[in-house]
């Protein structure tokens, strides 16, 4: 009696909104397969994927002059788009744009790049204000501070007077303003446009401090002519979730670069990599066999191929291959940070995969 009652409700709904009858069974056939519509059906027309890079940050996006190749973490998640999308990351298929901090939102908004994968932070007003779209995070950052270990220092309670080098368009300069105003100290911002033209003046000493995501500041302190002359202060000013960010208003696209991140959480989740990827094909488990595509049309929801996991984990490798590979030389720690999987205290952590 309740499941009739349920479909005549539905029946007078659909009658009052003038729209067809659908029976509850029927319902469920809803969710066909996706057209690919807005960013995904404009990236596939075009051949290729235009990703918006840092370029000149060691570790997540720098273009190395001798081999003209775009490396690091945030190159690889863009990388992993392009496989989600064309099966493969090809010369063809795959644009890096290059972008300071100043010019990356403007290149979002104008459409000069599909994707922002610039080590960017989620912010209220970025999400809000700007109009962006953040979801999937990749790496969880706090802004740290780099000093000169002549200098002598431990902390910032002993930085008053000091000068910092910034980056401008960032969420930098906000923060050591108020960490600076709130311990009643003075202070002197020095602002340049990349992070690597602040790394030169930090190096150059036009500051004292060079103050940026603590990231960012361990692969300058990697890169510099003398690590061992330079000591990340243990202080840590705010939070920086990091991750792509994309247009609002396309929930297909956000879909597609959401669960392609997704996949190499639930990849390092499960035990897949890069080099044993086909030992999964006819799983046992069947959400493994999801994530393979051998079973269900969830690939088939985004406007992509039911394989499309595959194609990502086969480009990149999982989270803890990425992370391996450009994060780990830099000295960074990941035990006992927010970047361990759900399972060891982090927040490396996909949906279900059905």
């Amino acid at each position: 009696m309740r499941k009739l009652q349920f479909v005549l409700a539905i029946a007078l709904i659909a009658a009052f909104a003038g729209l067809p009858l659908l029976t509850v069974q029927n319902a469920k056939v809803a969710t066909a397969q996706a057209e690919p519509t807005g960013k995904l059906a404009e990236v596939l027309a075009r051949g290729s994927l235009i990703c918006g890079v840092s370029g000149t940050l060691p570790a997540f996006s720098y273009l190395d002059p001798d081999t003209g190749e775009v490396t690091g973490f945030d190159a690889d998640y863009c990388r992993a788009v392009a496989a989600a999308i064309f099966g493969s990351v090809t010369e063809d298929n795959l644009v890096f744009v290059p972008l300071t901090a100043a010019e990356r939102f403007t290149a979002l908004q104008n459409g000069e790049i599909d994707v922002l994968i610039r080590n960017t932070t989620w912010t209220f007003s970025r999400d809000t204000d700007l109009k962006g779209e953040f979801r999937a995070i990749t790496f969880y950052d706090g802004q740290g501070l780099l000093v000169r270990a002549d200098l002598g220092v431990s902390s910032i309670d002993e930085l008053n007077g000091a000068s910092f080098c910034t980056q401008t368009g960032t969420t930098t300069e906000a923060n050591i303003t108020e960490a600076m105003a709130a311990r009643g100290f003075d202070f002197e911002l020095i602002p340049f446009e990349t992070s690597a033209d602040s790394a030169a003046g930090y190096e150059s000493g036009r500051c004292d401090v060079l103050t940026s995501d603590k990231s960012q500041l361990a692969a300058i302190r990697a890169n510099s002519a003398d690590p061992s002359a330079h000591v990340l202060l243990p202080d840590t000013l705010s939070k920086e979730p990091l991750g792509p960010m994309w247009l609002q208003g396309d929930d297909q696209w956000g879909d597609v670069v959401s669960y392609t991140v997704y996949a190499t959480f639930y990849a390092e989740e499960r035990g897949i990599t890069a080099e044993n990827i086909d030992m999964y094909m006819g799983s046992d488990d069947a959400e493994i066999r999801r994530f393979m595509g051998e079973e269900g049309d969830l690939g088939s929801f985004l406007g992509l191929s039911n394989d499309f996991a595959v194609n990502v984990i086969k480009a990149v490798g999982n989270y803890g291959e990425i992370y391996e590979r450009h994060i780990v030389p830099l000295g960074i720690v990941r035990e006992g940070t927010l970047n361990m999987q759900w399972r060891d205290g982090g927040l490396i952590y996909a949906p279900p995969w059905r």
